[in-house]
């Protein structure tokens, strides 16, 4: 489908959303509601009081909150007036804090009080100190030398904060509020070349890198990405996946905007409410990760539920069969503002193309080279994945363009794949965790946890390279299994030697509560602690303990 003919900017999209589909509900979070009428409405309030207090085109701005219609509030109203939205990380602790504040120049930080038992006013002053004995709107710290204003919903307690009421920020304000006629000259001056958004990404080693998007690059993606998980007017669409990533700014809250759909989403999240809400507003598409479907077909309710209303889903373990995606997967970043391999996966594909992650989207171009040389790899060798086209970030922030790009334009993305002679691309995954045998053979660990998952009574799974008693690296599991199942690893091991080579069969597979595992904040397998918990056990093993 051709792109609306709009500018393709934040603003111009908000309005273009709210005339034709006003009515409609826009976002469902937390028992919160917000139609495409009152998103315009209430946000031009909040982007009304950021003009008046300073905030203007390029000025860095925070958002610090769970998924909730607060945070749609301050996402459009930051973007529509041109400053450059910059989601944080709830998980954040006060190091990391300090860290991503300075680095992106905040100038000021848009934030709930806390949520759960993350008190994020607490953590900002053990981040920032000094900052209890700051002034609302006048703040001046060392630590944060860009920092003036931090705006906080609900009553907070603290004399620093700058409170949001009724959509407004309040209090001390020395200029009078902005009307309508400015923020109508400030969209104005937004073109879809501006920067949008800058989005902090863990990098796989080092600090998190940020990536930085423009308008037109976000706007137009956002709704190319929806002809490939096809989002239609009247759609239902939840998701649990963090705004402050890329997965849920641009394939949730962006996909919706696009179509009149309706989003719905948790702050956090649940598998129980998870599976109320998808029943009670008979979503039609749910997103998350495949790990998140086996958690909702593990959970007690899921038999009662209906979900039935489910026709599209990435979390395929939550639906029957007849139901789940046939074709290829995708492959996506925050440096190309999501999805930048893939097709519809609901659309059957030839045999050898069902455990691929689909063609270039278009508009992209990819490479498979030698990661060493540069130098092309033929069909079907494995390389590494270099990709170019118009959703490619335009820098990484505080680095320069040579350090991030080859000279010819192209980004360097760190995962391995090997193409077909049509282009459609085998993902192999990161070139840091590709396991190097002691015995010279390359193995890929998500090969061998998607053989793991898909045997009975396996519901995760997490392969890496560790040391055996005489310093060989071999290949080696962890296996956490379903709920009421009983899995032995020496069964596990000889169900993988009739589906893999034998060197990719792991030598040692540990069953493992969930818990036992070292994993982030964020979810991620920690795949180097893990490596020392496996060669730990594999040298305790063989002295007998």
């Amino acid at each position: 489908m051709p792109f609306p003919a709009i500018e393709p900017t934040v603003p111009a999209l908000l309005r273009f959303a709210a005339e034709r589909f006003g009515p409609a509900t826009f976002l469902v979070a937390d028992g919160h509601s917000v139609t495409y009428a009152e998103l315009e409405r209430r946000s031009a309030r909040l982007a009304v009081s950021l003009l008046a207090r300073g905030v203007g085109k390029g000025d860095h701005v925070g958002i610090l909150m769970p998924n909730s219609v607060d945070w749609a509030l301050a996402w459009f109203a930051v973007t529509r007036i041109g400053a450059v939205a910059v989601p944080i990380n709830t998980f954040a602790k006060p190091r990391e804090l300090a860290w991503t504040i300075r680095h992106a120049d905040l100038s000021t930080l848009l934030a709930w009080p806390g949520f759960g038992s993350n008190d994020f006013l607490t953590r900002l002053e053990e981040a920032l100190p000094g900052l209890e004995s700051q002034r609302p709107g006048r703040i001046a710290l060392s630590a944060a030398p860009y920092l003036r204003t931090v705006a906080v919903w609900g009553s907070p307690d603290r004399g620093w904060v700058t409170p949001v009421v009724g959509d407004e920020l309040t209090g001390g304000a020395d200029t009078a509020p902005a009307g309508a006629d400015l923020l109508a000259a400030a969209e104005s001056c937004v073109t879809p070349a501006d920067e949008v958004v800058l989005i902090y990404t863990s990098g796989s080693t080092g600090e998190p890198k940020a990536p930085v998007h423009t308008h037109g690059t976000l706007v137009r993606h956002s709704y190319n990405l929806t002809h490939i998980y096809v989002v239609r007017p009247g759609d239902v669409l939840f998701t649990s996946m963090p705004f402050f990533w890329v997965g849920g700014l641009v394939t949730g809250l962006h996909a919706v905007i696009h179509h009149g759909a309706t989003l719905i989403t948790q702050p956090a999240f649940d598998a129980g409410e998870a599976l109320r809400l998808i029943e009670t507003h008979r979503a039609t598409i749910t997103l998350g990760w495949p790990q998140q479907g086996k958690t909702l077909a593990e959970h007690p309710d899921f038999a009662r539920r209906d979900l039935s209303s489910v026709r599209r889903t990435s979390m395929p373990a939550m639906v029957p069969p007849d139901r789940r995606p046939v074709g290829c997967d995708s492959l996506g970043m925050t440096e190309l503002c999501g999805n930048h391999l893939g097709a519809d996966p609901y659309l059957q594909q030839p045999p050898h193309r069902r455990g691929t992650v689909g063609p270039s989207v278009e508009g992209l171009t990819h490479r498979i080279v030698d990661p060493d040389t540069g130098e092309p790899k033929r069909p079907g060798e494995v390389g590494e994945i270099w990709v170019r086209g118009y959703s490619l970030m335009q820098r990484l922030y505080k680095r320069e363009r040579e350090d991030v790009f080859t000279p010819d334009g192209f980004y360097r993305t760190g995962d391995c794949g090997a193409a077909d002679a049509d282009g459609w691309v085998t993902f192999a995954g990161r070139l840091g965790d590709m396991i190097k045998t002691s015995g010279g053979t390359n193995v890929t660990p998500g090969e061998v946890e998607s053989a793991l998952c898909a045997l009975d009574g396996v519901l995760e799974a997490y392969v890496v390279g560790a040391q055996d008693p005489d310093g060989a690296t071999i290949v080696a599991a962890a296996v956490v299994p379903k709920r009421g199942h009983s899995v032995d690893a020496g069964a596990l091991r000889d169900r993988l030697r009739t589906e893999l080579s034998a060197y990719k069969v792991p030598k040692h597979i540990w069953v493992a509560d969930k818990k036992e595992l070292p994993f982030t904040d964020t979810g991620k397998i920690v795949r180097s602690a893990l490596a020392d918990l496996l060669s730990d056990r594999l040298a305790r093993a063989a002295a007998g303990s």
